[in-house]
């Protein structure tokens, strides 16, 4: 084995999301529904997890056809980091009633890449403004709150190359910082990756040095965005590609 070879990325680069330090967001892991009655109408409330405007717009025309007997399926999206794309509709219910009432739930909960949308099947009673209000800002809120958060940032994948006496001391390691070594080939010395929070880098870097006194080689990927589950679980694709 040679003295450590480190070759890195760019952490930080600009594409593949526009990743950019320190940046993080939180969006839902999966589609969630949650359904509230008031006066007879039903009001069934959705969030979906999206990475672009056409998604949002093709997720969007799915729930219509999945309900084609409600008067309305009121909705809004927040893409994008930075400052998001944000566009909202109250499809045929008084103005500022519906639309707005659920982007400003999902405003609240900062949740980004993602489609709030509510179909309204009509009960027979006219509720007002106010309580039209009331009603999407519920339903919102109520599949917000039935749906997991999912937490992203940026991140790096790290291939690394040691020898044998090595490995077990640098998987004893690293599984201590919380890593999960994925992708282990045992051959001439052992291969294997994680992932690693750009901004850990440094630390990690260290480790993998003094693990393997000097004695590895290591490849760091470019910075890209993953979502992180509540049991640790890694999801990709939470951004749009900009090859896509």
């Amino acid at each position: 084995m040679t003295q450590t070879n480190v070759i890195g990325l760019n952490l930080f680069a600009d594409g593949g999301g526009k990743v950019a330090e320190g940046t993080e967001f939180v969006t839902v892991e999966r589609t969630a529904v949650a359904e509230v009655v008031i006066k007879k109408s039903r009001f069934i409330g959705q969030v979906v997890p999206v990475r672009s405007v056409e998604m949002a717009e093709t997720a969007l025309a799915e729930v219509r056809a999945a309900h084609k007997g409600a008067r309305h399926h009121c909705f809004a999206y927040r893409v994008g980091l930075g400052v998001p794309v944000e566009r909202y509709a109250d499809d045929g219910e008084p103005g500022g009633t519906a639309g707005r009432p659920i982007l400003e739930v999902l405003r609240r909960k900062d949740l980004r890449n993602v489609l709030g949308v509510v179909t309204r099947y009509f009960g027979g009673t006219l509720l007002g403004a106010n309580g039209l209000v009331r009603a999407y800002t519920e339903a919102t809120a109520a599949a917000v709150a039935a749906a997991t958060p999912l937490s992203c940032q940026p991140m790096c994948q790290w291939t690394v190359h040691c020898d044998y006496a090595a490995f077990g001391k640098l998987e004893y390691q690293l599984t201590q910082l919380g890593h999960t070594l994925e992708e282990k080939v045992y051959a001439q010395g052992v291969s294997f990756s994680f992932w690693v929070p750009a901004i850990a880098s440094a630390q990690t870097q260290t480790t993998l040095l003094e693990g393997s006194n000097g004695l590895a080689d290591i490849h760091i990927g470019e910075a890209v965005y993953v979502g992180v589950t509540e049991d640790g679980h890694f999801v990709h694709d939470v951004v749009e590609d900009p090859g896509e």
